[in-house]
């Protein structure tokens, strides 16, 4: 009971070990991003995507507003992979050495698509809405002038959540790893999963078919691709109870008889 207790108390040092390590690479790139904030926001205010609309400040602390924003962002970005590299850490001593080396690629592969989906989110997305939001002042005959703090918000609460719906292959090959989910049951559910995906797609943009296919489709292929990948690790799964089953599953049964 002792053993197990320090066995306990050890995991929960390293654990805090790494917890502090990923904080500390937050810290030094949240600093860092304070620097980088200046000619990122200057850059993002150059990009045509606001149709030449002032971007104007409302309020005296809209500016640090704004660069608390971009550094916080920044410093997730670049913690990010760190903090997955962490957990794959703490977690790989319970894996075998074959799955130690399959889990490894995830970190790539999520930041990658983290990327992507904020990409993805700023080149498409964003700028039909912004189009469609400056269109709908103009009807009513109102001069648009965005406050600099709610025009970044909105490209924020716009953007990521693009950045997080890409993850969506990642986690689903880490479910089917962990056997909860199988590429059958996610079959199974794709006219469900399929409606849901338009319902967030047809959300997130302006009230316009073009704009809905566009946002809708990519994710749609993200779920196709999601059942694939799902695929590929069940029959990888298949593979090795196969081979453990004809590598032990007769001695088993020798010592069962004895």
């Amino acid at each position: 009971m002792k053993d197990q207790e320090m066995t306990v108390v050890e995991h929960l040092t390293e654990l805090r070990k790494r917890i502090i390590w990923v904080l500390a690479v937050f810290v030094v790139a949240l600093i860092a991003g304070f620097f980088f904030a200046g000619p990122l926001i200057e850059y993002l205010k150059q990009e045509p995507i606001a149709d030449g609309v002032p971007i104007i400040s409302l309020h005296p602390s809209d500016a640090l507003r704004v660069y608390m924003q971009f550094a916080f962002l920044i410093g997730a970005v670049v913690a990010l992979p760190v903090a997955l590299y962490h957990l794959w850490r703490f977690v790989s001593p319970g894996l075998q050495e074959h799955e130690r080396r399959g889990s490894l690629y995830f970190i790539p592969a999520a930041c990658l698509l983290f990327i992507t989906g904020i990409l993805f989110g700023y080149y498409v997305v964003f700028p039909m809405i912004m189009q469609f939001m400056t269109g709908m002042t103009a009807t009513i005959g109102a001069d648009p002038n965005y406050g600099i703090a709610e025009y970044f918000g909105f490209l924020f609460n716009m953007v990521i959540p693009f950045g997080i719906l890409f993850q969506l292959p990642i986690i689903v090959m880490f479910l089917t790893r962990l056997r909860i989910l199988n590429p059958m049951r996610l079959a199974k559910v794709r006219r469900f999963a399929y409606f849901g995906l338009a319902v967030v797609g047809i959300t997130l943009t302006p009230p316009e078919i073009v704009s809905d296919i566009m946002v809708t489709i990519p994710l749609l292929l993200l779920y196709e691709l999601s059942i694939w990948l799902s695929r590929i690790v069940y029959r990888k799964q298949l593979r090795e109870e196969a081979e453990w089953e004809k590598e032990f599953g007769g001695f088993e049964t020798d010592e069962l008889v004895r």
